[in-house]
């Protein structure tokens, strides 16, 4: 039986260096049409043919970092769903604090309807489990998975985009308290 082979650390740090060139080149006000090999090469303080190494061109690296975000999401999500000694407002903090660490970046992953159909089927998945393990005997009118998410990923987009003067903590609080009312107004309305 073989083991599976590990990622030569050169091969680490390079591809790291590349992703963190395309985020500090984007974050200077570089578009992504703009981007050339040459230029992310340069950033990274690396040449062009460690670049070919590793990518074919810049769409394969933006690709690439966009599959390890939305994979890295997809593991933290998972994570919460099974994670039983966090409360709800801390699996929230710490999703929110995920991609507060990746904002540059997600700021131009939400202007691809990609990602943000991505997110929402990420969410999707961890409101349903957690509505499946958690809530019994929902009344007919409860608020659909749907649309739960959609507000979800709305505050979160809105958040990303125009509230990051807002702590993740104090998002996942007003989160928290948005949908704790919501079972509260329901539980008084029986």
């Amino acid at each position: 039986m073989s083991t599976p082979k590990k990622e030569d650390p050169r091969t680490i740090r390079s591809r790291e260096m590349f992703k963190e060139a395309v985020f500090s080149l984007l974050s200077e006000g570089s578009t992504i049409p703009t981007l050339t090999v040459q230029k992310v090469a340069a950033k990274a303080g690396l040449n062009r043919t460690t670049f070919y190494l590793h990518y074919q061109d810049i769409q394969d690296l933006l690709t690439q970092i966009t599959n390890q975000i939305l994979n890295e999401l997809s593991d933290k999500i998972v994570a919460l769903i099974h994670a039983k000694d966090l409360s709800e407002k801390q699996q929230v903090t710490q999703l929110l604090d995920y991609l507060y660490t990746h904002r540059n970046y997600l700021l131009l992953l939400f202007n691809m309807n990609e990602f943000e159909d991505q997110l929402f089927l990420l969410l999707k998945q961890l409101v349903g489990t957690r509505r499946k393990n958690t809530e019994k005997n929902l009344p007919d009118d409860y608020v659909a998975i749907d649309i739960k998410t959609a507000s979800l990923v709305g505050i979160i987009m809105w958040w990303i985009k125009k509230g990051l003067h807002f702590s993740s903590d104090y998002i996942a609080n007003q989160i928290y308290l948005m949908y704790r009312a919501e079972v509260m107004t329901k539980s008084n309305d029986y």
